[in-house]
């Protein structure tokens, strides 16, 4: 991004202030052409991606899915081992609504810093990944595991409000879908901007690993059936390749 914030691939090159008026001009149609090429790629990748989604969720309310999800339970049930019980619901913490909101906000004040101020608009995936994951729960009858078989998950300030944390419908997971949302959006950004190669390089691993590692608890506390976590990454996947074209949306050449 630098000081303009462009989020596009192999921009910014210094080369260019030296060059002659008609190689500026071509430098600049040949990063408008990878940046449509790009673009129509992501956009391919959302709609396979929303019917994936749309299709897995059908899948889900017809109970197509009940006994690999029995399955799946009965096997993590099996490694259950209650001294790393906090270990857990320290690892839920790290999707939990608080510290993503918290970071979420932290990225967005970055990039309004470092940028136009238009990226804070991103702020809005990451709101309607919460009221897309709500209304699934409320619209799709899909009960969580019973509670004789689920843990107690990580604290959440939702608890001071008396909103209740009883297994209700689970689908989708609303800590996978903020986990993909968030983290995929600070690993997004750390791979374009930072200045340091080897972040660079470890922001999709890092990422790839939280990610697994919050899909591993959410089965692990057995506070969600694996269809919720599979459905939650899929949200998620929407409504992070949403934001990330947003950002790489096409700039105005400055003057």
């Amino acid at each position: 991004m630098g000081a303009q914030a462009n989020l596009a691939i192999g921009a910014a090159a210094p080369s260019r202030w030296f060059a002659s008026p008609a190689a500026a001009r071509s430098s600049a149609a040949d990063a408008s052409a990878d940046s449509l090429s790009g673009l129509t790629l992501r956009l391919g990748a959302l709609a396979a991606l929303v019917v994936a989604f749309v299709a897995f969720t059908f899948a889900v309310a017809g109970g197509s899915l009940n006994l690999f999800d029995q399955q799946v339970l009965q096997a993590v049930s099996g490694a259950w081992n209650p001294s790393l019980h906090p270990l857990f619901q320290a690892i839920a913490e790290l999707a939990g609504v608080e510290v993503t909101s918290i970071l979420m906000v932290a990225l967005v004040v970055f990039l309004v810093r470092n940028g136009p101020a238009a990226d804070a608009w991103v702020l809005v995936a990451f709101g309607a990944s919460q009221i897309l994951e709500t209304f699934y729960k409320t619209a799709l009858h899909h009960p969580g595991p019973p509670r004789s078989v689920s843990h107690a998950d990580g604290p959440s300030i939702t608890e001071l409000f008396g909103v209740s944390t009883t297994p209700g419908n689970s689908f989708p997971s609303g800590h996978m879908v903020r986990a993909v949302v968030v983290y995929g959006l600070i690993a997004f950004v750390v791979r374009r901007l930072a200045p340091s190669r080897t972040a660079r390089a470890l922001a999709v691993p890092v990422m790839v690993v939280l990610i697994l590692v919050e899909a591993f608890d959410r089965l692990y506390l057995d506070v969600h059936w694996e269809s919720d976590v599979i459905g939650g990454v899929l949200l998620g996947a929407v409504v992070l390749v949403s934001a990330t074209i947003w950002l790489d949306r096409p700039r105005r050449p400055e003057n």
